[in-house]
């Protein structure tokens, strides 16, 4: 039986981190496109999304990243209890926030 090979993570000099409250999701035939932003509530009526980065996936790597995202999930609500989603309002389409 060979052995998996090692893994080594490279930081490329262009790597960032930011933070996201909202994911546009679209998909084609050949891969998923998530889109990450900002969500600000600027008043009652008004809602601003700015969008930073975008990533394209292929579909394997995206039910890959399903897959991480329910255990992590699972696990961090076994330590620190239910996540609860607000309700949406109609029409809200694939916006996650």
């Amino acid at each position: 039986m060979s052995q998996p090979p090692k893994i080594e993570l490279i930081q490329r000099p262009d790597y960032r981190e930011g933070y996201a409250n909202s994911v546009q999701v679209r998909a084609n035939l050949w891969d998923f496109f998530l889109m990450f932003g900002l969500v600000q509530q600027n008043s009652p009526e008004s809602v601003s999304i700015q969008n930073f980065q975008g990533v394209y996936l292929s579909p394997q790597q995206a039910k890959a990243l399903l897959n991480v995202l329910t255990q992590n999930i699972k696990e961090y609500e076994a330590a620190f209890g239910e996540i609860r989603l607000e309700p949406q309002a109609p029409g809200t389409g694939s916006l996650l926030q």
